[in-house]
């Protein structure tokens, strides 16, 4: 059994599980394990229950996803015909410190959402028998009484597709600049909504998140029919598991007309007047993100990333901060 010091959803320190908020968000109310009832990753003795379920699930992306839902008081794969709410995600089965993947994104949804006051969806850290740790995260998609919401990403909307513009297309077909007026189209509240893709963004080149595509970034369908920017996902420090990772994962960069080079904080200012952003708050925004904030430092401090990689990861972070403050 792992033993912990610290909430592994919120990393408040003092709990040997899950505290009372992530009881509130994370799990629905639930009093939940944060041990799996598995002995270990995709690899182990279970591995045929994995295989099923991942079968099922058609979630894409490289990385192994499995879906879940809280039974009792434990989390736990979902049977054939039912439905999940939260995804699992165990460590990466390939690339440098693939172990260490869990805690990577889930730290950078957490600086993201208390940090910088981001949207996303929530998320926490559950371990397997054998102490391996794995990446859950609650669907935000799903509504209390089991009904989907719809939901489309950027890809759909922009009609791409790999059988229309190759496998690659989800890097290649676009520039930030085309998800931004794709958000003017279709969003009616886009004044507000660009704003927090704006922030995303910021968020994403200070944290050395190098596979932001655009099926990274989707709306959602309100209650009244409209659309709106879905929650942030899939957050997570790129350098750590793929050293000279790429700055920006769209191969046409931040904007239309965009050329490999040193990211400053003033190729952000550019951009956001091309996505309709008043320069006033795109200066507001660009100075928040830049701002010195104790509380990333002490997250880092308390996440469960191996205490080199913990270093790597606040250095990486420095860097692109001076690169933002460079004139």
């Amino acid at each position: 059994m792992k033993t912990i010091d610290r909430c592994p959803c919120t990393l408040a320190e003092g709990y040997n599980t899950y505290s009372p908020k992530a009881v509130r968000h994370f799990l629905a109310g639930k009093s939940v394990s944060h041990i799996l009832p598995y002995p270990s990753a995709p690899n182990g003795s279970d591995s045929s229950l994995f295989d099923a379920n991942r079968r099922r699930f058609s979630l894409s992306g490289a990385q192994s996803k499995y879906s879940a839902v809280i039974d009792g008081n434990t989390f736990r794969l979902t049977k054939e015909g039912e439905k999940g709410s939260y995804i699992l995600k165990p460590a990466l089965s390939d690339f440098q410190n693939r172990e260490n993947s869990p805690a990577n994104e889930h730290l950078t949804m957490q600086i993201a959402s208390q940090v910088f006051g981001i949207e996303t969806a929530e998320n926490g850290l559950c371990f397997f028998e054998d102490g391996e740790v794995a990446y859950m995260v609650k669907r935000y998609d799903v509504r209390q009484d089991g009904t989907r919401i719809q939901q489309e990403d950027f890809a759909s909307l922009a009609g791409l597709s790999a059988e229309k513009n190759g496998h690659n297309y989800k890097y290649e077909s676009t520039s930030y600049e085309d998800i931004g007026n794709l958000i003017r189209r279709f969003l009616p509240a886009w004044p507000v909504e660009v704003v927090k893709y704006f922030d995303v963004l910021l968020f994403n080149f200070l944290f050395a998140n190098g596979d932001a595509h655009i099926k990274n970034f989707s709306v959602l369908k309100t209650d009244d029919g409209d659309y709106r920017l879905a929650p942030a996902y899939d957050l997570i420090n790129t350098l750590i598991h793929i050293p000279g990772d790429t700055i920006f994962a769209l191969r046409k960069g931040l904007y239309n007309g965009w050329t490999d080079r040193y990211v400053t904080g003033e190729d952000f200012l550019e951009f956001a007047t091309r996505i309709g952003i008043n320069s006033k708050v795109a200066e507001r925004e660009l100075e928040r993100f830049c701002a010195d904030y104790s509380l990333i430092d002490s997250l880092i401090d308390r996440s469960f990333l191996a205490e080199d990689i913990k270093e790597q990861y606040r250095g990486i972070y420095k860097v692109r901060l001076k690169s933002f403050l460079r004139a």
